[in-house]
């Protein structure tokens, strides 16, 4: 078998060595194209999530008022304040039915189309929603809003599952997990300029929002630009097309044609892991013993991460700065601080992630959101006490949100790259985008009646599954910094088998047609 492998590296010798002279024309030429590669996945990618998510708060009064007005014009009678207020919830709502729909479309198209060509014709959904939301006020229908919104939730939910998964399987091992971070790093760039275009000098106004709406066709556009002249994933490319020549020319494009002999060997070698096997269904991670501690690490640090109370912060920092003395015309820039916040700490872990691992960022993260938001509770019970309670949960606010970001923002989405190998990594991320999106909901759904339900405590559930989220994180999840796939998953596999003895799980570098689903 050794052998096989090496007559493989020997036939792409003269392709796989490289002169002296063009090394450092070589390290540039690889920090460029992998740039590039991150940039044009990022801004049609989790950009469009973060961006589709933000930008709707700014026409809420302009698009109700829509609403009854239109129904108006048709019955010649307006629409109950009841029914205009349900048709709003519909539109913020299918945005997360959208992306739930997405989430589960995205594992078949990446293994059908590829990771690139998934994210490409993703932007099918993107370009028809631009359609239905600029023309909405023209044909004076709101149903052309709820569509649209249905069908940028779709695209979202895709590019979510297939970014990470396209850029993680791109990057070299030492910056894997850096790379894998700018997805959330894109999210929070995605969410602040979402704020931004929202200000009622840009396109917040009542005569604009349609083109507010519609603006999410300029990283589409950019997308579909760029991304066809990068690189296919090396993996996608050897393990699931068996195309050793395609996957040596994209490895030579990331990496700036060094000398790539001993990553297409690793590469050669996760194939042969892979031999034999198709694509897994994601049912059937459920049902394997090999892949318990990776499926029970994704649904609780996924759900942990939907649940820890930081889209609730989003969602009561403008009522908890008018507290503060914010005049109401303020607020919106106010707002805008709270996104760049997440931005600034996603980029900060994507600096230290390699350093300081996943965990630490992980198990600090979610133990900074629970003393932030205890003291938040705590401002919160006494902010009619003390006149500067309203400034102590302003500061808790900005904290919490800093703390979410170094951590579990960007961390959690790594995961699914990291510790599920080729063949079950696609459905793998079907069972992250579809639970991402299911309690993206029922946050959004549940959390007016906790706030009724609970007051001043509205934030103690959310410090219960912080703390879970560190202990689980500390007590279970293997650090994956600085492995290679290979290594991660023979290390889960003791993990899931400790009391076995250890014996080759790999077979030998034998080339697989394909992992179909």
């Amino acid at each position: 078998m050794r052998l096989r492998l090496s007559g493989v590296l020997h036939h792409f010798a003269p392709a796989l060595q490289l002169p002296p002279t063009r090394c450092c024309a070589c390290v540039r030429a690889q920090g460029r194209v992998l740039f590039l590669t991150i940039c044009a996945a990022g801004i049609g990618g989790t950009f469009q999530f973060g961006y589709n998510l933000s930008i709707i708060n700014a026409p809420t009064m302009y698009i109700q008022q829509f609403i009854n007005a239109t129904w108006k014009a048709r019955t010649g009678e307006p629409l109950p304040d009841h029914l205009v207020l349900l048709v709003w919830s519909l539109i913020v709502s299918l945005y997360s039915l959208g992306g739930l729909l997405g989430a589960l479309l995205a594992g078949p198209l990446a293994i059908m189309l590829g990771r690139k060509k998934s994210l490409l014709v993703n932007n099918i959904f993107v370009l028809a929603a631009v359609l239905l939301f600029g023309f909405s006020r023209k044909a004076g229908s709101f149903e052309m809003i709820l569509l649209g919104r249905l069908l940028i939730g779709v695209s979202a939910g895709v590019s979510m599952n297939i970014q990470p998964m396209y850029l993680g399987e791109s990057a070299p091992k030492k910056f894997r997990g850096a790379v894998a971070m700018t997805s959330s790093i894109f999210t929070a760039l995605g969410i602040m300029m979402g704020q931004a275009a929202g200000l009622s000098e840009i396109l917040g106004s009542p005569e604009t929002w349609p083109l507010l709406l519609s603006s999410c066709l300029v990283p589409g556009v950019l997308q579909l630009a760029s991304l066809p002249l990068l690189p296919e994933s090396p993996r996608y490319l050897l393990i699931d097309c068996g195309d050793t020549e395609a996957c040596l020319a994209a490895l030579q494009r990331l990496r700036g044609s060094r000398d790539v002999a001993a990553e297409l060997e690793e590469l050669t070698e996760e194939q042969a892991a892979c031999r034999g096997c198709r694509a897994q269904r994601p049912w059937e991670l459920f049902r394997d013993p090999a892949l318990r501690r990776q499926v029970m690490s994704l649904l609780v640090l996924g759900s942990a991460m939907e649940l820890c109370g930081n889209d609730s912060v989003y969602a009561y920092a403008s009522s908890v700065f008018r507290e503060a003395g914010v005049p109401e015309e303020k607020v919106q820039y106010a707002t805008i601080g709270t996104g760049s916040c997440e931005l600034f700490t996603a980029v900060v872990s994507c600096i230290v992630i390699e350093r300081v691992g996943r965990r630490v960022l992980l198990m600090g993260g979610y133990f900074l959101m629970a003393c932030w938001g205890s003291i938040f509770t705590v401002a919160l019970c006494l902010q009619n006490s003390f006149p500067w309670m309203p400034y102590v949960a302003v500061s808790c606010i900005f904290a919490f949100i800093l703390s979410f970001g170094i951590g579990p923002a960007g961390v959690t989405g790594i995961l699914a790259t990291e510790l599920f190998d080729q063949t079950a990594r696609p459905a793998a991320y079907m069972i992250c985008g579809t639970l991402l999106w299911a309690m993206l909901f029922l946050v959004g759904f549940g959390f007016p009646f906790i706030m009724e339900g609970l007051s001043c405590f509205l934030f103690v559930p959310f410090l219960i599954i912080c703390v879970c989220g560190a202990v689980y994180t500390a007590c279970f999840l293997p650090e994956t910094k600085g492995k290679t796939f290979l290594e991660i998953s023979e290390e889960l596999h003791r993990l899931n088998f400790p009391t076995r003895a250890q014996k080759p799980r790999w077979k030998g570098p034998e080339v697989i047609e394909a992992t179909e689903l």
